[in-house]
């Protein structure tokens, strides 16, 4: 009998170290990053640019390969149809239907504005390196919009290819998904705040359908990103991230 007992308290241990071993710091952001992206994925989806003086809509439709490469088509409105921007690694290029050029877009212009919206072209680049580059701890456990969440504290490692002096990331317990997240510079500054909203079943997966990234700096500025239709880990062909699909 205290042998049994010994091998259930054995036992229950191991259940327990295991439990908490997902519950890491990293593991909770890995799997909320990994939540919505997949390996692969293609979707459709709409981009509003909001601010106080005007309302700009574009419908695009992207493909991924996990951070490596993206190619991503705007297919509305008709006069910015065919405009695409194509990523491989940590290098962007812009081409633009009207003038027929591609650019390269330099490191300089890393933190400007994509397509005039609150979105960074360094955001395509490094949004999921947040467990190489960060050091994270766990300093809340909270409440959004009903759901219990853990607060995530996240300060950059030495020497790490970052721009932001901090970030607060809240995971959503149930279902380990992003639930907000904010940027601040380095002298402590909240700059904008991201929102993920409207949690659907889509693409045979439960994620976030709808983001918004929120300018703390201009009042009344925001973006929001409508999710329409995505598929997760399918076949993507290499060609579609090449200079000749960037230029067709």
């Amino acid at each position: 009998m205290v042998r049994i007992v010994s091998y259930c308290s054995v036992f229950s241990l191991l259940l327990a170290v295991g439990a908490s071993s997902a519950q890491t710091p990293e593991e909770i952001v890995r799997r909320a990053e990994n939540s919505y992206k997949g390996k692969t994925s293609h979707g459709i989806f709409e981009m509003k640019v909001v601010t106080p003086d005007y309302v700009r809509t574009l419908k695009m439709e992207s493909w991924w390969v996990g951070n490596e490469k993206a190619l991503i088509k705007i297919i509305a409105p008709a006069k910015e149809a065919g405009n695409r921007t194509l990523k491989i690694g940590n290098q962007i290029w812009m081409y633009l239907r009207n003038t027929e050029t591609t650019i390269k877009i330099p490191p300089s212009m890393m933190l400007q504005s994509w397509n005039g919206s609150d979105f960074t072209y360094d955001d395509l680049v490094r949004e999921s390196n947040l467990v190489r580059d960060y050091e994270i701890r766990i300093v809340a456990e909270d409440t959004l919009d009903g759901v219990p969440t853990w607060k995530l504290e996240l300060l950059p490692r030495p020497d790490a290819p970052v721009v932001w002096g901090k970030l607060y990331y809240w995971v959503r317990k149930p279902d380990y998904l992003p639930a907000c997240a904010e940027y601040y510079d380095e002298d402590g500054k909240l700059i904008r705040t991201m929102l993920f909203r409207d949690v659907k079943r889509m693409g045979g997966r439960k994620i976030p359908t709808r983001w918004i990234m929120r300018n703390e700096r201009k009042k009344g500025h925001y973006t929001e990103i409508v999710i329409q239709k995505v598929q997760f880990d399918i076949r993507i062909p290499n060609r579609i991230f090449s200079f000749r699909e960037l230029e067709r």
